[in-house]
């Protein structure tokens, strides 16, 4: 006999799954676009009044590079105004994604594009009025370099955000019979190892911790007394992800989740829009060099094959960050797992203690936003609210319904 239980958030709960910083995003990449477009105009009518094929290639980048941020902006904007909107079921935090890979596609196309011109040129070379033409290509490198720094700005502050918890989040809390104690990896200028202390009764004298990971492989730590706490004889290898049993006196066990904190709000929180506007701008100024040393040696050597040769090059690093952008955000479209070690981690806490995790599903509702489903089945009169307790560790697992099935 079995009976179904299920718990889902009630209905008025937030459906609002914005990253966080995302009007600063936004700003951001409007103010890119100014930049990048009245360069992108330069380049292009640079290239065709002096006849460089590469600083068409880097101009008509630069459009695919603005129109990549305006997409981008217009996602940001377009989530922001609807993220309350009802209609949206899991909310409009995928908007950015979805913008990321229509921009993809168009780039590359673009990239087909210039690899067709730049090959034509290579075999129907035409003059370079490399004077004017190297000039324009510097000042779209500066333009490129200036982007980046603009857009990584929001990036930084976040990926600081992120580990800001990280100390706070490694400890934790375990009530036991003889009182509280906090478990800990402790690693501040010392090899990680187990520390236990007591907050409330008193401290055991004899305790060991147990460590399971996602591969089966398991480790005994035994735990020798200093002064004021308990602590590992042996260093806690990394990664610092696993379910961990601590064994006291008596028989007394209680089972630990560890998580490793800054990979998993690494992927949860990665803002795709911004990190693909990123990504593009990096290509850019890339490309952008390939073109200055192109029209470089096309000048200094004679050699007019350099500068198609430098867009088919520019062409291919287009065609790449189309693959990987595409690639990236196709997935979260799909609704794949974002985090395989976190899913093995969720289910290492369900599973701690005997219960069975019969069915995940984990998805990206939008940047530092997980949802999840959890089918549970179970000997034991626990409800949902149990495992909701458990998984409130998991920061970003901000949709969570939890299925039931008791078995006896």
């Amino acid at each position: 006999m079995s009976e179904a239980e299920v718990f889902t958030p009630p209905s008025g709960h937030s459906h609002v799954y914005l990253g966080e910083g995302h009007e600063r995003a936004e700003r951001r990449s409007w103010a890119v676009i100014w930049l990048c477009g009245a360069m992108m105009i330069l380049e292009i009518a640079g290239g065709l009044m002096f006849g460089s094929i590469a600083l068409v290639a880097d101009g008509l980048h630069m459009s695919t590079h603005a129109s990549a941020l305006l997409l981008a902006a217009l996602a940001y904007s377009y989530a922001r105004k609807h993220a309350h909107d009802p209609r949206f079921t899991f909310g409009t935090g995928k908007l950015g994604d979805l913008a990321g890979f229509t921009s993809a596609i168009a780039l590359a196309m673009i990239a087909l594009l210039i690899g067709y011109e730049a090959t034509s040129r290579l075999f129907a070379p035409i003059p370079i009025h490399f004077n004017e033409a190297i000039p324009i290509a510097v000042l779209g490198l500066l333009v490129n370099i200036g982007s980046v720094w603009l857009l990584s700005g929001g990036q930084h502050h976040h990926h600081d955000h992120d580990h800001a918890h990280r100390d706070d989040e490694a400890e934790h809390r375990v009530e036991t019979s003889t009182g509280r104690l906090m478990l800990s990896i402790f690693e501040h200028g010392a090899p990680p190892r187990f520390r236990l202390r007591a907050t409330q009764g008193y401290l055991p004298k004899v305790a060991t911790i147990e460590t399971v990971r996602a591969d089966g492989t398991r480790q005994v730590f035994d735990m020798s007394a200093r002064d004021g706490y308990l602590e590992s004889a042996d260093e806690v290898p990394e990664p610092h992800a696993f379910a961990a049993h601590l064994l006291l006196a008596g028989g007394e066990a209680h089972a630990i989740t560890f998580e490793e904190h800054a990979h998993a709000a690494d992927k949860a929180s990665r803002d795709n829009n911004l990190r693909a506007a990123i990504i593009h701008v990096t290509a850019d100024a890339t490309v952008s060099i390939l073109t200055i040393v192109g029209l470089l040696l096309a000048r200094a050597f004679g050699w007019l094959w350099m500068d198609p040769v430098a867009g088919i090059v520019g062409a291919l690093v287009i065609a790449t960050w189309a693959y990987n952008l595409v690639r990236d955000t196709g997935a979260i479209l799909l609704d794949m797992n974002p985090d395989l070690s976190m899913a093995a981690t969720v289910r290492q806490t369900i599973e701690a203690d005997g219960d069975c995790l019969s069915d995940l599903h984990l998805w990206r509702l939008g940047p530092g936003h997980l949802g999840a489903i959890v089918a549970v089945t179970t000997t034991r009169p626990r409800g949902p609210e149990f495992y909701r307790a458990r998984l409130s560790r998991f920061r970003s697992l901000s949709h969570l319904t939890v299925e039931v099935q008791r078995s006896v």
